[in-house]
């Protein structure tokens, strides 16, 4: 089980840097504005959870024969047949549950420096575009 529970976390981070890659290509692509790129970062990694915790749903009833952890499980660590869709399902719910938590509190934390940027504009310490006044 501990051999599942490690190729899960694997597979489920390699796919979630994937995303975040894209997501920080999005912010560098806003970056002429830090508000604008922090709230796309934020939305974007909110649909990350949210796609996390449909795979976390999904997970109980997808066959464990066509999980990618099944498909990189070796074949002396693989479970017994009847014990198999327990053991992969609840695995994988477990691991996408956990990055989903990881993924939100990201979140959170992009959408609160947006929040302080669009704080700062309105004080006029900032203009919004990131730029200090002088």
């Amino acid at each position: 089980m501990e051999q599942m529970r490690h190729i899960a976390y694997d597979t489920c981070l390699r796919a979630c840097s994937f995303g975040g890659l894209a997501i920080f290509c999005v912010m560098i692509g806003m970056s002429f504005d830090g508000r604008a790129a922090f709230q796309a970062g934020g939305t974007l990694t909110l649909l990350m959870t949210l796609v996390l915790m449909f795979k976390a749903r999904e997970a109980r009833t997808k066959p464990y024969r066509r999980t990618e952890l099944w498909l990189y499980l070796p074949k002396e660590h693989r479970p017994p047949e009847q014990y198999a869709q327990w053991a992969s399902a609840t695995v994988l719910r477990d691991t996408y549950l956990t990055f989903a938590r990881w993924t939100a509190l990201i979140s959170i934390v992009m959408w609160a420096i947006a929040l302080a940027f669009m704080l700062l504009a309105y004080l006029g310490v900032i203009e919004p575009g990131l730029h200090l006044q002088r």
